[in-house]
């Protein structure tokens, strides 16, 4: 079975970038304003002939070469109860959300209440650790361990129900986050690597997920979700390209990311779009 799993953050009203999640560039290259959202949604709706499903719907046993999408949220932002969860709904969508729990009830970010009315309305809740630490690969054993236990032990106390799935902040995945996740009783593992084979890992399932950005068009997300081969290879292609950079770079590799974001943040005002189209800023 192939997933096709797409990996959104927060999605804010025009122009109110700070009203929900993390702040800052860095977060701002996740989030999509609400009417680009949208576009998304009808985007993939046309391309598909199933709906997306959650990882509680996946069947069973399917054949080798069924395919399937999921919708994720990383981070808890509050707007995924004011601006993601009715969309979806109204669709008869339903997605993934997954909670840094030390922000939880922060200025931004989901309340505990919420977190529960989202599992009530139908969506799945993870585990996205407990303080979104920048590189989890680099933690020690005892830290990594600590980040998924806690942060399931208190989405558990708050949806009286077993959480068994987490999201890698950051994309760092090692097998040491695995074997953590494993540890504190995940069994799903979700990762930022481009591809739509799930794979295990000591009794854990890994999925990979395409990550959506200011800059993917709606188009571009259709045929993400859709699998489309151009698409799915050039996303593998600019992943791994990153990974040798951050390899040959070394501590550089951040700051000057950081930097490079800065210039194509909301702040700024560049349109994302004509970054993605080629055209001229």
């Amino acid at each position: 079975m192939r997933v096709h799993a797409l990996m959104y953050h927060d999605v804010v009203p025009a122009g109110a970038f700070d009203s929900s999640g993390f702040r800052g560039p860095h977060a701002d290259h996740y989030k999509l304003e609400a009417a680009e959202f949208e576009r998304h949604l009808d985007a993939i709706a046309h391309a598909l002939a199933r709906p997306p499903v959650t990882i509680a719907q996946l069947p069973e046993s399917a054949e080798e070469d069924q395919a399937v999408v999921l919708l994720t949220f990383d981070d808890g932002g509050c707007s995924a109860i004011t601006e993601i969860a009715p969309r979806l709904e109204a669709r008869g969508w339903r997605g993934h959300f997954f909670i840094t729990t030390d922000h939880l009830g922060k200025p931004g970010f989901l309340s505990a209440a919420q977190v529960r009315e989202l599992q009530a309305r139908g969506h799945l809740i993870g585990s996205h650790t407990c303080s979104h630490p920048q590189r989890v690969g680099a933690l020690p054993l005892a830290r990594l361990v600590r980040e998924w236990r806690e942060s399931r032990s208190r989405l558990e106390e708050i949806l009286q129900h077993p959480v068994t799935v987490a999201s890698i902040p950051g994309g760092h995945y090692t097998p040491r986050v695995a074997r953590a996740a494993v540890e504190c009783g995940y069994a799903w593992l979700m990762t930022s690597e481009p591809t739509s084979r799930p794979w295990p890992v000591e009794g854990c399932r890994l999925l990979g997920r395409y990550a959506i950005t200011r800059q993917t068009s709606a188009a571009k997300a259709a045929r993400l979700a859709r699998g489309t081969a151009t698409a799915c290879g050039s996303a593998w292609l600019g992943w791994n390209l990153r990974k040798a950079a951050k390899r040959l770079s070394g501590p550089l590799y951040e700051p000057v990311r950081r930097t490079l974001l800065k210039l194509i943040s909301p702040a700024a005002g560049v349109d994302p779009r004509a970054i993605s189209s080629g055209k001229s800023l």
